[in-house]
C-alpha cells in the first residue's frame, strides 16, 4: 500500500469520526424514555421504602412510606410527662426538574398518621390545672395528641441525573400538617371520677395544647441511595 493510499485512508477515516460523533453525542442527550427507580429514605419522617417514575429528563412521580418510633420525657407545669412518637405517614410527590438534572423541586401529600402518646406519673404532690393534687388522688396521667390527617407537602432537593444505577437523593422542605390536637386527659387515681377534678383535667389539657398549637409546620429533612433501572 502506498503512503498516498494510506493518506486516502486517514482522511476517509476522519471524515466518518466527524460525522459520527455529532451523531453518537445527540442520542446521548435524546431522552431515552421513563425510568423506574427504588430506594431506601431516612429522616425526619421516618425511614422506609420509596419508588419512582421519570417521565422525562424534566418531570417525575414518587411514592413513598415512612416509619419511626421514638421516646423523651419533658416537662409541663411542673409534671414530667413520657411521650412516645410514633411516625407513620404515606406521600406522593410530583417532582419537577427545571434544569434537566438531579435539582428537583417537589409538591404532594401525605397521609399522616403521626401521633405521640404521654403518660406521668406524679409523686408527692402536683399542680393539676392550677389546683394541687395528691399523688394517690392523681394517679397516673395518660393523654396523647394527633395531626391532620392529609398534609401538603413542599421540599427542593437532589435527586440525581435520569442515568440507569446507583443514585443518591437529598432533599428539604415542610410537611403543612397543621397544630397537633391533644386528646382527653384520663387519670387512674382517687379523683378520676370527680367533676371538679375532670375540669382540672381539662384546663391542664388546654394548658399543653396553647404549648404546641404555635407549632404548624412539621420539618422535612431525608437522605435517601437507591437503583434507577
Amino acid at each position: 500500500m502506498t503512503l498516498k493510499e494510506l493518506s486516502g485512508g486517514a482522511a476517509v477515516a476522519l471524515l466518518l469520526m466527524a460525522f459520527s460523533a455529532p451523531a453518537s453525542a445527540q442520542a446521548d442527550s435524546e431522552d431515552t424514555g421513563p425510568v423506574v427507580s427504588v430506594a431506601a429514605t431516612a429522616g425526619t419522617l421516618g425511614a422506609g421504602p420509596q419508588i419512582g417514575l421519570r417521565f422525562s429528563d424534566r418531570v417525575g412521580v414518587r411514592a413513598d412510606a415512612a416509619f419511626l418510633s421514638a421516646s423523651a420525657d419533658f416537662d409541663s407545669d411542673d409534671i414530667t410527662y413520657g411521650g412516645d412518637l410514633k411516625l407513620k405517614s404515606f406521600g406522593a410527590m410530583v417532582d419537577l426538574y427545571p434544569f434537566g438534572g438531579a435539582f428537583r423541586l417537589s409538591a404532594g401529600a401525605r397521609i399522616n398518621q403521626n401521633r405521640v402518646d404521654v403518660r406521668a406519673t406524679p409523686t408527692g404532690t402536683v399542680e393539676v390545672g392550677d389546683t394541687t393534687y395528691t399523688a394517690a388522688q392523681v394517679g397516673t396521667l395518660t393523654g396523647g395528641a394527633d395531626v391532620k390527617k392529609l398534609a401538603p407537602a413542599l421540599t427542593l432537593g437532589w435527586g440525581g441525573s435520569k442515568r440507569k444505577g446507583f443514585f443518591f437523593t437529598a432533599e428539604g422542605g415542610v410537611l403543612f400538617q397543621g397544630a397537633a390536637r391533644l386528646r382527653e386527659f384520663r387519670a387512674s387515681g382517687t379523683l378520676q371520677n370527680d367533676a371538679n377534678f375532670k375540669a382540672s383535667l381539662e384546663r391542664e389539657r388546654v394548658s399543653l395544647q396553647d404549648d404546641i398549637s404555635k407549632v404548624k409546620v412539621y420539618p422535612i429533612a431525608q437522605l435517601g441511595l437507591g437503583w434507577r433501572f
